[in-house]
């Protein structure tokens, strides 16, 4: 069998080529060509999984190491027989620990414990859910907001627009889609409170960033529309700004990686089903308190400095995304 995979993917290499042809090639760059002849592809989110590229390739999986998929034409894949695997929830303490950071930079330059703040978050699934159960630990009132699984387990999250007027600090962990596209839009914006921080981890596309830097509000960024050619305005106003790294863990990648060839060998009978990258030493989720994450959050992640860094060259947003270096995850 023959498997085209990402050349940036980590941990990969020689996992299975004792089974596969493996053709490593740089994401963007991936052509219709080079997947004719393929049985499996593992990709990010760089390469655009669609008609163009499958159709007429003998491509019976698409396996992306990433949590979204909106890079992936679900329906023509569907329809086509190409089964589609996600990594999801893989980054999703990479992600929390990344809104912790935000958070406890925030109670700083304003002054305030989290009791005294409300924290909104919207989309409670694998990310969500983590950040809403930190979140109460540390003594946030979190509200939360999650149409779908509202509607399937009735529990008792509030519409949108209601969390947006009860949140002091409002986080957007949910994937792009048709009905989340520029849900964050100036009539949301204008129903928030005036000293309100937006926080968005999820896609760039789910906050409409002109409406964002028109409304003023504070704001704290790793995605963008249009990524790699950020807005100037919108990153000059952003008081924190990362370059779409806010998942990016040793653990999360090697656990997505991990999610991929798992799904390669269960499409196609390979002993790989328990595989874990042996160089990657699993996270272990502990809990962790608001005292001991103010004194640690800066040495585990310094989201000042990421800031500095991608403000100062803000052309780069690529170079530095690929050149920054997994942390570790500590909680």
């Amino acid at each position: 069998m023959t498997v085209v995979a990402d050349s940036a993917i980590p941990f990969l290499e020689g996992v299975l080529e004792p089974w596969a042809e493996v053709r490593r090639l740089p994401g963007a760059a991936i052509t219709a060509a080079d997947v004719a002849d393929a049985d499996a592809l593992i990709v990010r989110t760089r390469t655009r999984c669609d008609e163009a590229l499958l159709g007429g390739s003998r491509v019976r999986l698409v396996a992306t190491a990433t949590i979204g998929f909106d890079h992936i034409d679900m329906d023509w894949c569907a329809a086509n027989g190409v089964r589609v695997e996600t990594a999801a929830g893989c980054n999703a303490r990479g992600v929390l620990q990344w809104v912790a950071a935000v958070l406890v930079h925030f109670a700083r330059r304003q002054g305030w414990q989290p009791a005294e703040k409300c924290l909104g978050v919207v989309g409670v699934g694998h990310v969500g859910a983590l950040v809403k159960a930190y979140a109460e630990s540390w003594g946030f009132r979190v509200v939360c907001c999650d149409p779908p699984r509202e509607a399937r387990e009735h529990c008792g999250f509030l519409p949108l627009e209601e969390v947006a007027r009860q949140a002091d600090l409002l986080t957007f962990h949910v994937p792009l889609d048709d009905t989340t596209r520029h849900m964050a839009d100036a009539a949301l914006f204008r129903i928030m409170k005036p000293g309100a921080v937006v926080i968005n981890s999820s896609r760039g596309e789910v906050v409409d960033g002109m409406a964002l830097l028109a409304c003023g509000l504070a704001c704290a960024l790793d995605v963008w529309e249009h990524e790699p050619h950020l807005d100037a305005g919108l990153l000059a106003h952003a008081e924190l700004a990362t370059s779409h790294i806010a998942g990016y863990s040793e653990q999360g990648k090697a656990t997505a990686t991990a999610m991929a060839v798992q799904a390669v060998a269960r499409t196609f009978g390979l002993p790989l089903g328990g595989w874990y990258p042996p160089a990657a030493a699993p996270s272990v989720p502990r809990p962790v308190g608001w005292p001991e994450l103010c004194g640690s959050i800066g040495s585990a992640f310094d989201v000042e400095a990421e800031t500095r860094r991608l403000k100062a060259c803000p052309g780069d947003f690529e170079r530095i995304r690929d050149a920054y270096a997994y942390r570790r995850e500590y909680f």
